[in-house]
């Protein structure tokens, strides 16, 4: 039976969150306003469930922003390609995979990071879905570019905010929190939505959320294969609707060092450092199926796991990398949800930095 491996980008094989790096690079005070951009996101996508926004829309948010500091596609390509930061192992990892199955990215990243990644990673890019933008296509006028630098330094300025876990509806956050959504709403859907670069909302489609979920559905199409037949790893909101969609359909799910938004949507929680321990889990899998993928995450430690089907080359190589104590590997439960959401977070913004692992 052909089996299929498809993993989010950064996260599970990168430990970069490019579109805030450049950001940050790029626009004066822009790590705080894209972490500003990202909570009214996650506030869109997950509290509101706006129509037609998808988890991820950060990424055609800001773009107008970089337009207007002058961030070029050549800029993106050289920056993307300077900054790259890879989880450790991941090269092996994905080659393991890939000579087993069919491996793919689906990513929101933006593309100039993806071919970056991919030509690093010698990983096919013809199997990586990614938010597609061609900046050099967009023209701005002096008047939209003033207007928009204005806009960035009053976005930035504005109170940093946290999402109350059980938050269901705008009125759930708090009444300041209430004013900010509102004000960031006027800002992007009317004041830069009628400009000449507004089009760009239009025209550009991050593969986050929903999008996600069709590009599996593309992959098994196109393979001649089902979804139960995927295992999917993740790490953010944006890998909700790819979660849902892969386990309802009776595939495998795996958060890599997630969010709390990762862990309440998927079967498995990994944190590590490392790669191979999603090397391990997918070889299971791809090999033997989700049942025996399972079994090996329930019974994680040394002994167990030498007395498993699971490769013995890669066994040998998870406890040569980790002799003393493996990474935490659990299936999650009803029970364990919010103790290893709260773990994999605090392991998350350890692996990836503070700043980018506190993002959506």
């Amino acid at each position: 039976m052909k089996r299929v491996f498809v993993s989010d980008c950064e996260g599970p094989i990168s430990k970069n969150d490019n579109a805030f790096e450049l950001t940050s690079r790029f626009v004066p005070d822009g790590d705080r306003l894209f972490t500003i951009v990202s909570r009214y996101d996650d506030v869109l996508a997950e509290v509101m469930r706006k129509p037609g926004y998808e988890a991820g829309d950060t990424l055609k948010l800001i773009l107008p922003f970089l337009k207007a500091y002058g961030v070029t596609d050549g800029k993106m390509r050289e920056f993307s390609a300077e900054n790259l930061v890879c989880i450790p192992g991941i090269k092996d990892t994905l080659q393991h995979v890939r000579d087993l199955a069919p491996a793919f990215i689906v990513s929101v990243s933006y593309e100039h990071y993806l071919r970056a990644l991919c030509e690093v990673l010698e990983f096919p890019f013809e199997n990586a879905y990614c938010t597609r933008v061609c900046m050099d296509n967009y023209g701005i006028r002096e008047e939209e570019k003033e207007k928009l630098k204005q806009i960035a330094k009053e976005i930035a300025r504005m109170p940093m905010f946290e999402i109350p876990s059980d938050a269901e509806s705008l009125d759930d956050l708090p009444r300041e929190h209430q004013k900010t959504v509102r004000w960031l709403d006027e800002i992007f859907w009317k004041k830069i939505a009628e400009m000449e670069i507004g089009r760009i909302y239009c025209e550009v489609h991050p593969v986050g959320g929903g999008e996600k979920a069709e590009a599996i559905k593309d992959i098994v199409h196109g393979l001649g294969v089902a979804v139960a037949d995927v295992m999917y790893v993740g790490d953010s909101i944006t890998d909700d609707e790819a979660f849902k969609l892969v386990e309802r359909k009776g595939g495998l799910t795996v958060s890599f060092n997630g969010n709390r938004y990762a862990v309440r949507n998927a079967e498995v929680a990994v944190l590590s450092e490392n790669s191979i321990v999603t090397a391990v889990i997918a070889d299971a899998f791809l090999r033997l199926g989700k049942s025996e993928a399972l079994n090996l995450v329930k019974s994680w430690n040394r002994k167990a796991l030498e007395k498993s089907l699971a490769s013995q080359a890669l066994l040998n190589r998870l406890f040569k990398l980790y002799p003393d104590r493996l990474p935490k590997a659990k299936i999650i439960t009803d029970q364990n949800m919010e103790t290893l959401a709260e773990e994999s977070s605090k392991f998350r913004n350890k692996v990836r930095g503070e700043a980018a692992g506190r993002l959506g």
